[in-house]
């Protein structure tokens, strides 16, 4: 067994074990990628405060996110194909996320079903919808989350029209994956990988197939994803879903104060500072840079979550010391699932928490629900002086 140290560890091993297709789809962003790459370079340019002489014993890093104990605050966020990085991947990343005591947030672009998880874990997840036109299937959609006892609905807002990812065009990524002489020839010496999904019969978007209008077979799925997402989105259509879902609402993808309040407003009980892993505007700032502002503006108001570029339980400690009351990992937990399936999550999630945790400490905190800037060295400048 290898040893893992950090998630880079873990990305090693993916980038060897995942067709190139799937890892591409995972390691990219939109256009430059200049977004992208800030998401976590950003997080450097914060310093940790080191305290000593400080009674560090008695550390927690448990908390709550939208009043659900969590052992740490980091969330499995939802990432479509999973289940292409790994065998049935949803399942296993939400068994591990179950078992660490964090949430685990299903795509509605996933590859196992809601149904298919419920039946495989035994604790409440997480489902994750996007602004889709069908009326009709967005409510089953939520329905089904409620019979599946999901115990908290997200809603993605950032994704009317698609950002252009260069690497996904080449590899011919798409819903359904357009294969090639050379991608299928790439996935042919992935052995490992290879063999788990002739093990499975989970290979295509069981949200989607044979509950979406028109979508019986993979092959009726590229339409029906070109013309589902909503592009005339407003606040108000937003209300209309808030109508369809009475459980715990977080909505996910804002990165600017005006539109914090709106979400707010719509009666969300969490936002997501998150612009979509760099995999939507480029050029954007990063979602850690855009923190500040919306922690000013409705922070004392709403729960504020961060998404996009952590990958470590320092980036968790500097999210949660300028505000955040919760963080999520998306390529992170997919390294790990990739690396060495539902025991590669696991270790993603042991290496942030072990990082947290004695970070933390070496900061002279004991409680990760307690902290606050004094423990950061912030630039000047670093939310910006914009014009």
């Amino acid at each position: 067994m290898p040893v893992i140290t950090n998630i880079d560890d873990l990305k090693k091993i993916y980038a060897r074990r995942a067709p190139k297709m799937f890892y591409d789809y995972a390691e990219s962003g939109s256009w430059s990628e200049q977004t992208f790459r800030e998401n976590t370079s950003d997080f450097d340019q914060i310093y940790l405060r080191q305290r000593v002489a400080v009674d560090m014993t008695g550390r927690t890093t448990a908390t709550k996110m939208i009043g659900q104990d969590v052992s740490m605050p980091v969330g499995l966020a939802p990432v479509g194909l999973t289940g292409m990085q790994c065998a049935d991947g949803e399942i296993k990343a939400a068994r591990a996320a179950e078992k660490f005591g964090v949430p685990f947030t299903l795509s509605t672009m996933s590859i196992c079903s809601i149904e298919d998880v419920a039946e495989n874990t035994t604790k409440p997840f997480w489902m994750q919808v996007y602004t889709l036109k069908d009326d009709d299937f967005m409510q089953r959609l939520f329905d089904r989350a409620k019979d599946a006892k999901c115990s908290a609905a997200m809603i993605t807002v950032d994704l009317q029209l698609l950002g252009q990812r260069h690497k996904d065009l080449k590899n011919g990524l798409s819903a359904p994956p357009k294969l090639t002489v050379k991608s299928v020839t790439n996935m042919m010496t992935k052995v490992q990988w290879g063999l788990g999904m002739l093990g499975t019969k989970r290979r295509f978007f069981g949200n989607i197939v044979g509950h979406a209008k028109g979508v019986s077979d993979p092959s009726s799925l590229s339409t029906w994803t070109s013309e589902a997402f909503d592009q005339a989105l407003n606040w108000d259509r937003i209300r209309e879903f808030r109508k369809m879902w009475d459980g715990p609402l977080i909505i996910k993808g804002i990165m600017d104060p005006r539109d914090a309040r709106e979400a707010l407003n719509v009666g969300a009980d969490a936002i997501i500072v998150s612009n979509h892993g760099g995999r939507q505007l480029d050029g954007a700032i990063s979602a850690i840079r855009a923190l500040p502002a919306i922690m000013d503006a409705v922070g004392d108001k709403i729960e504020v979550h961060l998404d996009s570029g952590i990958r470590s339980g320092q980036d968790v400690l500097k999210a949660m010391a300028l505000g955040a009351s919760g963080t999520y990992i998306g390529r992170a937990f997919v390294y790990g699932l990739g690396a060495m399936g539902e025991e590669g999550v696991t270790r993603a999630l042991e290496c942030i928490h072990k990082e947290l945790d004695s970070s933390m400490g070496l900061c002279g905190r004991t409680d990760v629900g307690k902290l606050d800037r004094d423990i950061l060295m912030i630039p000047k400048g670093f939310a910006g002086d914009w014009e």
